[in-house]
């Protein structure tokens, strides 16, 4: 962080059996008019009444040792397989010589979703879980990398990562020695990602700055007060890229990759194929320097084009404080474009992919930049809010300096600012409508994580953010149900499975053609925003039209398949290789 003061189906598609996950019914034909949508508040803060009591703690003392200021991220994912949600939320600690609270006494919590009937309740099974994260926790990542249909957790530090392997009993092992992905200093965000399509999830571990409390620096603002450093006052560190060889084990194979030279601090990662060749690339968010566009040359390889490809700097050619990071096709041209968050003052960025991997940077123009310029940005995501078929924008801010207005009014540490929702109006334009989110998604906190999913399984994505510092807040959205809506569970093949049940298929691109001809494009993914893991499961809006789309799937090991009669309004789950059409 620089501080300064429609695509159509060929062919027909047959109808095969589609296994339903969970029946959540929408409201049908109650769709809201255009008088409710804008009066009524689009979420509703239900922490506190769902369960959820978890207060982050970074150890904040006035010492402004760097680490304080980056956590903490959190997971939503599914880890008993029931078909809902849960919660698992990074803990830290006090840093320094008299650090309170001391390190141990504190630690990460694992919340398990147990709604029922409408009514949305967790529990705390920290305890019975095995989850020992006691360490100076930053973010997490998800993904079944041993194939066994159980969803396992990696956990991102400020030294030692930690990996945890789902036992299927609602218990995990810690098994982050055995599998050598241990990744000793800095890491923030991590991804798991098929990055050779072998059928095992690889394991991407962006790494941050070569800094120890130890060697933390004194440095002041430009009003002369003890503040946090800028990020060039530390060494960046090369990021991690971890091959799985499906024995429980990963290699690290950075250098023969092509990643140990040209990164920077990073922050963010999204992976998704930007270059359309079927082959998942790697996009990083770097604080204070040029961001990456890892393209997977499809032979162990990846060349950083971000430069080429306009998704390096600015339009002025200057390296910008990047800390989230999402990917989707807003635009619905069939490409992945780009979100990324970054310190106020500098506005947040909109790349838009022309379907070659080259961008262009639509800030401006999309009415972003403007009203992003206040706030500092951290965890982000493309989501359909109002399940009006068009992607939004959502991100949760907090500062990481002292604020001019905060100074004036003779606060100190004051970091805290409000989250801003983005409502996508089309032909390339957004409109801010953080105004009906609801008050409580308007309170000014220190945002930091925010992962996206539908936790109440009822048609629409809700937010849960991390704050530093600070509560846990759970967001739950009220508004997109009102609309209909199609819900995929994508998941390999029974060849791929190790213990019966076949895992989320990460990477999987989705075509979904409606009957105006028109045509969503959605991914699989659990990465993306800031420190955080989201939902895999696609989620996509359909406004008022309740006719069962087509969809096509494009799975990470290029293989196409196209169904017909997907239910509206529910979730299903399609299984790799099981539709009658397949190429």
């Amino acid at each position: 962080m620089k501080r300064i003061g429609v695509i159509p189906f060929g062919g027909h598609a047959f109808f095969v059996g589609v296994v339903l996950l969970v029946g959540c019914g929408g409201s049908g034909g109650d769709t809201p008019t255009p008088d409710a949508a804008a009066t009524d508040a689009w979420f509703a803060e239900r922490a506190a009444e769902a369960g959820i009591d978890f207060v982050h703690v970074n150890g904040m003392t006035g010492a402004f040792y760097y680490a304080e200021v980056m956590p903490p991220g959190l997971a939503l994912f599914d880890f008993d397989a029931d078909g809902d949600l849960d919660l698992f939320a990074v803990q830290g600690h006090g840093l320094g010589e008299h650090a309170d609270p001391p390190p141990g006494t504190l630690r990460a919590h694992l919340y398990r979703n147990d709604s029922d009937g409408g009514t949305l309740r967790f529990t705390d099974v920290t305890d019975a879980s095995g989850i020992e994260a006691r360490g100076y926790g930053m973010g997490a990542a998800t993904g079944d990398f041993d194939n066994d249909g159980c969803v396992d957790l990696y956990v991102t530090n400020l030294g030692s990562n930690q990996l945890f392997r789902n036992n299927c009993d609602g218990t995990f092992a810690d098994v982050t020695h055995a599998s050598g992905t241990a990744d000793p200093g800095w890491s923030v965000s991590a991804a798991f990602v098929d990055v050779d399509r072998d059928g095992w999830l690889d394991l991407f571990v962006g790494h941050y700055l070569n800094y120890r409390v130890e060697n933390n620096v004194a440095c002041r603002s430009l009003s002369g007060l003890p503040d946090y450093c800028p990020p060039h006052v530390y060494a960046a560190q090369p990021s991690r890229l971890f091959r799985n060889t499906g024995n429980g084990t990963f290699i690290d194979i950075t250098t023969r990759a092509g990643l140990s030279q040209g990164f920077g601090p990073a922050l963010g990662v999204a992976t998704a194929d930007f270059d359309g060749d079927g082959w998942i690339d790697i996009y990083v968010a770097n604080d204070g320097f040029p961001n990456n566009l890892w393209i997977n040359q499809r032979d162990g390889t990846f060349r950083d084009t971000a430069r080429l490809a306009g998704a390096a700097v600015s339009p002025d050619g200057l390296a910008k404080a990047s800390m989230g990071v999402d990917a989707a096709d807003f635009d619905g041209d069939g490409d992945e474009d780009l979100f990324i968050t970054e310190l106020a003052g500098q506005g947040a960025d909109l790349y838009v992919n022309d379907g070659s991997g080259v961008f262009v940077d639509a800030s401006a123009r999309a009415g972003l930049r403007l009203a992003t310029l206040p706030t500092t940005g951290f965890g982000a995501a493309w989501l359909d809010a109002d399940n009006d078929g068009l992607l939004d924008l959502a991100a949760v801010n907090g500062a990481v300096t002292h604020t001019a207005e905060a100074l004036a009014r003779g606060e100190r540490f004051a970091l805290a600012q409000p989250r801003q929702l983005f409502r996508n109006i089309g032909g390339g334009r957004f409109e801010d409508v953080s105004d009906r989110a609801g008050a409580a998604f308007q309170t000014a906190e220190v945002g930091r994580g925010a992962a996206f999913g539908d936790i109440d399984n009822d048609g629409d994505i809700d937010i849960a953010v991390a704050n530093g510092n600070g509560p846990l807040r759970l967001f739950v959205n009220t508004v997109g149900s009102r609309n209909h809506w199609i819900g995929l569970r994508l998941v390999g093949s029974t060849a791929l499975t190790t213990g019966g049940r076949a895992r989320d298929m990460l990477g999987a691109r989705v075509a979904i053609a409606r009957a105006d001809g028109t045509t969503l494009w959605r991914r699989a993914r659990a990465d993306g925003s800031y420190a955080s893991a989201n939902d895999p499961r696609v989620l996509a809006g359909l406004g008022t039209d309740p006719t069962p789309p087509r969809v096509r799937v494009q799975w990470p090991d290029g293989q196409v398949e196209e169904w017909t009669g997907v239910p509206v309004d529910r979730y299903s789950t399609l299984q790799q290789g099981s539709s009658a059409k397949a190429r």
